[in-house]
């Protein structure tokens, strides 16, 4: 390996350096991130924990450029996000960086395969390509068989499946998902958990999400523990303690998926 390609391979991906990120609410400032550090390496398989109001969904907007700090840097593959222009933050978005999302955000009108096709459809006509690259990913997360069904003629599980393939029809670099197992019963949140797991180790994509859940943690690389905006446990994978938290009770939701995911 070259000198070039060593230091590519270790500069992270992204990096947050002292950020606090604000919001005005009425005549109230609240602080949804208190001068958090965090830094993002290539292929790593991250879940940001914590409760409701914790920060970690903030946290992971931050991440994925999806918003700017009030305070600190972000820094994406090296350069500082604030740099960039409103259309350089866009193409980074589209090319580099794919979202899944809670509610799985498809558009029920068209078909799955219509669904995952969509980013690259942005100001322009479905191409062949276009096509052949959504039916890929698709088969990546076992859906081939079900292009054709409308959001509505599907499981949750198999939903957040075709947004995942949705995610990745660009070929990411990072992916981010904001609690994507919130929706689901804990069997299909872990399979849909060891699925973003295989595509990463198969294709090197790096994946943040965001998490409530203390049982997805032991399917993770590392585990970035918020609270109250703060980032108070940064673990790796040999951290063999189980995560400190004051409550356990976070109020799991049920969603029935008749054996299906």
């Amino acid at each position: 390996m070259t000198v070039l390609a060593m230091t590519q391979a270790s500069e992270p991906l992204v990096e947050l350096r002292q950020v606090v990120k604000r919001y005005q609410l009425g005549e109230s400032q609240i602080t949804a991130l208190k001068g958090v550090d965090v830094t993002i390496q290539a292929g790593e398989f991250v879940a940001a924990w914590g409760p409701s109001g914790s920060g970690k969904s903030t946290l992971c907007n931050l991440i994925g450029l999806l918003d700017t700090p009030s305070a600190g840097t972000v820094l994406f593959e090296g350069q500082d996000a604030a740099t960039l222009s409103d259309d350089a933050r866009s193409q980074a978005r589209n090319r580099k960086i794919g979202f899944v999302f809670q509610g799985f955000n498809l558009l029920p009108v068209l078909s799955a395969l219509e669904n995952v096709m969509l980013p690259l459809q942005v100001g322009r006509r479905a191409s062949r390509a276009c096509v052949e690259a959504a039916e890929r990913r698709l088969a990546d997360v076992g859906l081939a068989e079900f292009a054709s069904h409308r959001p509505s003629k599907l499981s949750g599980g198999q939903q957040q499946r075709v947004a995942i393939a949705r995610a990745l029809i660009a070929n990411p670099r990072l992916v981010v998902a904001d609690e994507p197992t919130a929706n689901l019963d804990s069997h299909n949140a872990h399979r849909i958990i060891d699925l973003m797991r295989s595509i990463g180790e198969r294709e090197g994509t790096t994946f943040v999400f965001s998490t409530h859940d203390e049982r997805l943690l032991g399917r993770v690389d590392r585990r970035i523990m918020m609270r109250d905006g703060a980032l108070i446990e940064d673990c790796s994978h040999d951290c063999s303690e189980a995560p400190r938290v004051e409550s356990r009770n976070y109020g799991t939701v049920n969603y029935s998926m008749t054996g299906r995911v």
